[in-house]
């Protein structure tokens, strides 16, 4: 691959980005490009390839901006790991990220070998990334049959609690919690691990809920009610089947102690 470097409009046509988002990245310390030119014109390259790779990819899994800035800088981050771990989560979603998945497992390839990964196999995983992010969006835009499992009052405390920093902080907390869960596989669902997730899940559901019954009993209402979603609506949920399974068994044990 070369080692050229290219004009901020010219890397941002190159990969499908847009220069606005290249700027932000630049301005959070996100993605600092490779270099300047003399009139202090950002240049960019292929390590800056591999950077917005992760940065689309882990965007994309739903981790915050800040969060995506302090995995990457760690002295320890390692790009073959972290790309066997991208590649993973997407085999849950093969069917549709088909694409997505061979680009990565080939960048892993690479990766082993000490190599870097080709240009236009990151680009192409680049491109499906930020398709399936404006797919989600597009879903989002339309949830609003939703609404019919929610009185007008409930929607209001709904509305009133939805804060960009409320919404940032619970995403953190929940894709810690996935996290954590994932490392804890081995241990006994019914067992005090279990209880333990099952206490976080409880509280993450109850800060969304504000602790009103009755906006509680309307989402259990809703998610009970799975059959008569709209055909359309695809939830993406950030976690393994493996996470999904212990959950429920470690719910029915908490269940069954606490009924």
């Amino acid at each position: 691959m070369s080692d050229r470097l290219y004009r901020v409009q010219e890397f941002a046509k190159l990969t499908g980005v847009t220069v606005r988002t290249l700027h932000h990245y630049d301005q959070l310390g996100l993605l600092t490009p490779s270099g300047r030119t003399d009139a202090g014109y950002r240049l960019y390259g292929s390590r800056d390839l591999g950077r917005l790779q992760q940065i689309t990819t882990l965007k994309f899994l739903g981790f915050p901006l800040k969060q995506i800035k302090e995995l990457l800088d760690q002295s320890a981050f390692d790009l073959t790991a972290t790309l066997r771990l991208q590649r993973k989560i997407l085999q849950e979603r093969q069917g549709e990220l088909k694409f997505a998945l061979a680009a990565l497992e080939k960048a892993e390839q690479v990766a082993v070998a000490g190599q870097t990964p080709d240009w236009q196999d990151l680009r192409k995983l680049i491109e499906v990334m930020k398709m399936q992010e404006q797919n989600k969006a597009s879903q989002q835009q339309d949830n609003s049959w939703m609404e019919r499992y929610y009185t007008p009052e409930q929607r209001e405390i709904i509305r009133q609690r939805d804060t960009p920093e409320r919404r940032e902080k619970g995403q953190q907390a929940w894709l810690e919690l996935f996290a954590e869960i994932e490392t804890n596989l081995h241990e006994d669902p019914a067992g005090p691990k279990g209880a333990e997730f099952v206490r976080r899940w409880r509280a993450l559901v109850l800060e969304f809920t504000g602790g009103d019954p009755g906006v509680l009993e309307s989402l259990m209402r809703m998610y009970k009610d799975r059959a008569n979603w709209p055909a359309s609506f695809n939830p993406q949920r950030p976690f393994s089947v493996e996470v999904r399974a212990f959950m429920e068994k470690a719910w029915a044990a908490w269940k069954t102690k606490n009924t």
